[in-house]
């Protein structure tokens, strides 16, 4: 029987490819300073962010200062749910991403667009088709797939990886 692809996990597997997704994502993004570590084993967030990432809002900063690091977060957190299933359905089970899966992913986005940053309709699919088309690109690169294939093995080896240990073992593959 074929495997469908949901937003829960079907098994360790493909968790492993959804947290190799992610951080892969984190990484093209330039935003592993964000990451303290990642876990196959958590029972909440597999992915750990340093304090960086948590900016609260602070009377310091400027109000346009602290609503960039929203913008920043929510495209960070938007490229992490795409990446996750992209890496999952594309590499892992070579096929695409159901577009209903998509749809259920947009309109997540949609909704947090909306309630975090105060955006509007067009702003999100702005900010949803620029993230997609690039994640895109990097779990289709037919070079990058076994790659990923190897970092996924990695992450269900080795269970918790660091920020500084997931870009080591970015570099040793050559995905970045």
């Amino acid at each position: 029987m074929a495997e469908t692809l949901t937003l829960t996990y079907l098994n360790e597997d493909d968790k492993a490819y959804g947290l190799a997704g992610m951080a892969i994502s984190l990484a093209a993004l330039d935003a592993m300073d964000f990451v303290a570590d990642i876990s196959l084993d958590s029972d909440g967030p597999m992915v750990n962010f340093s304090q960086q990432y948590y900016n609260p809002a602070s009377p310091a900063v400027s109000v346009k200062t602290n609503w960039n690091n929203l913008l920043h977060n929510f495209y960070i957190t938007s490229a992490m749910v795409l990446s996750n299933v992209m890496a999952r359905s594309i590499v892992r089970m070579h096929q695409p991403v159901p577009s209903e899966l998509l749809d259920s992913i947009y309109a997540e986005i949609t909704e947090e667009g909306k309630e975090t940053c105060s955006l509007e309709e067009d702003e999100i699919e702005n900010i949803y088709n620029r993230t997609s088309s690039y994640m895109r690109r990097i779990f289709n690169n037919p070079r990058v797939m076994p790659a990923i294939d190897e970092f996924a093995r990695t992450i269900s080896r080795r269970r918790t990886l660091s920020g500084n240990e997931i870009l080591d073992e970015l570099r040793m593959l050559q995905i970045i």
